[in-house]
């Protein structure tokens, strides 16, 4: 029997007020190692919450939530950092890269906390960059790169750890229609090479490419 890379119970997330917002409404949800899966909502469905919450950036208000089999809703901080910097790779929109670091150099800060050394870290940062079919430009800033190109970097650098959970937060929103059709075909080989993948976007396109779909709207979870 396979442990869920995800599993939430009655997972919710209520914000102080006054008044107090309900952001994300007490919900279930099992995410399978290797599954491929499009969270879908417009703008202010509750998205950015959902996202804090399985990549483990914010705590539920309510309900248990298991990562990898693990119950981290109520550990500590440092805990939680740790498992998150070991078991989740984000991709996000606007890349997040240091812009006067190398791609090789971004990809390896990924592993400064995972325990290899600066030679293991900045070889394996190689690897990865190859197998997003960047290693011609491992030693080039993310100033003269393309959009493309640094979201490719993001990927490697969400992969250096290979983590038990890709989670993206619309990976092609700052992409042109065919430098994002590149970007997603990347995520669906790094689908294929077993990784489980999360896509959180409003884009019903991108959600098409993934065989299975959520939807969150108003808060509420479906799916």
């Amino acid at each position: 029997m396979t442990v869920p890379v995800v599993r939430f119970e009655a997972v919710g997330k209520t914000y102080p007020g006054p008044p107090p917002v309900t952001a994300l409404r007490p919900a279930d949800l099992v995410v399978e190692p290797g599954e491929y899966v499009a969270v879908v909502g417009p703008s202010g469905s509750g998205k950015s919450t959902f996202l804090n919450l399985v990549g483990l950036l914010d705590r539920p208000s309510t309900g248990r939530y298991e990562l990898d089999g693990i119950d981290v809703s109520g550990l500590k901080e440092a805990e939680r950092s740790a498992i998150r910097g070991r078991r989740v790779g984000f991709v996000f929109q606007s890349f997040h890269l240091m812009p006067y670091r190398s791609a090789v150099e971004n990809v390896a800060l990924a592993q400064l906390y995972t325990g290899p050394s600066p030679r293991e870290r900045r070889r394996a940062a190689l690897e990865v960059l190859d197998r997003v079919g960047l290693a011609h430009r491992a030693h080039a800033l993310p100033t003269v790169m393309s959009g493309g190109e640094r979201q490719r970097v993001a990927i490697a650098r969400a992969l250096a750890n290979r983590p038990s959970l890709l989670l993206c937060d619309e990976p092609t929103g700052n992409l042109d229609s065919e430098t994002a059709a590149t970007v997603l075909a990347l995520l669906d080989e790094v689908h294929a090479a077993g990784f489980t993948v999360v896509v959180i976007t409003h884009d019903l396109q991108v959600a098409a490419r993934t065989p299975r779909r959520i939807t969150i709207r108003d808060g509420v979870l479906d799916g």
